[in-house]
């Protein structure tokens, strides 16, 4: 879980850098895309077109339409916002995901996840406040980004019951990859060899963030390693200040404690449960 955090915070100052590089947003989740594509190949190789069979496809491109509006906000968040704050906004998933987990999924969400919720909401509110000076536009993005995230969420948890694993990974490598691609096109602009590889890169390596993840939940308990996940603010915090001078003001790291401390509790809570 702490080197998938590590990657999280990699694929961040990807972003930054392809962004000031001049690579359009469009064209750096094309290739995200894409990445995600490549390792689900192998598996499609293997089983043909039937890792395609399912008898819940419009599940499946809502999901992938989940990702793909997720992944476009986070990474446009980041053409607006310093790395830290973006970073912590979109640690509000956990919560979002708490309040629509009792509606949606029927599930019981404990005193604990809806005390975390409302603490993190509050430092979202200290965050923003007003004459705070954040970007609005890119706080909505991130804010946006981590809704969506509970798309991805709900819809995984309902697909779970009925499809394979492989099957979700190959509709949602499919879906983004063709919903962004017109966008991509449109907004292409010639690029050299250089930040070709580094695409390439991003698009190889970032996926496996996913393989981490579930490599770490298989390994241990998940009330014990989920709070590592939360780690990537720190790596992004200090290569933020180090490499481009980023500090949020002291509200700002306020509202982030507060934003983190209750989404730990909900993380912790819901780990618990499982």
């Amino acid at each position: 879980m702490a080197a998938a955090a590590v990657f999280f915070a990699t694929e961040v100052l990807f972003i930054r850098w392809m962004t000031i590089r001049g690579i359009p947003t469009e064209v750096q989740l094309a290739s995200r895309a894409f990445g995600q594509l490549l390792w689900v190949m192998p598996t499609m190789m293997v089983s043909g077109i039937g890792v395609f069979r399912t008898k819940r496809a419009p599940m499946h491109v809502f999901r992938g339409l989940s990702s793909l509006i997720c992944w476009g906000l986070y990474y446009y968040s980041f053409t607006r916002l310093d790395m830290a704050t973006g970073t912590v906004l979109s640690f509000t998933n956990v919560m979002f995901t708490t309040m629509l987990a009792g509606v949606l999924l029927g599930e019981r969400v404990d005193r604990w996840r809806w005390t975390g919720t409302i603490v993190g909401l509050v430092g979202v509110a200290v965050m923003l406040r007003p004459g705070a000076q954040v970007d609005w536009i890119g706080a909505a993005a991130a804010i946006g980004a981590a809704i969506a995230w509970c798309g991805i969420t709900v819809t995984s948890r309902m697909l779970t019951t009925t499809e394979t694993t492989k099957t979700v990974l190959a509709w949602v490598g499919l879906v983004t990859f063709s919903g962004v691609l017109p966008f991509a096109i449109h907004a292409w602009v010639p690029l050299n060899l250089g930040d070709m590889a580094l695409m390439l890169l991003v698009a190889t390596v970032c996926p496996g963030i996913i393989f981490l993840v579930t490599e770490a939940l298989r390994a241990g308990e998940a009330s014990a390693i989920a709070p590592f996940q939360y780690l990537r603010i720190v790596v992004v915090a200090v290569a933020g200040w180090i490499l481009y001078g980023e500090v949020p003001d002291l509200f700002g790291w306020i509202g982030a404690a507060i934003i983190l401390g209750g989404a730990m509790v909900v993380t912790i809570a819901e780990a618990r449960r499982r």
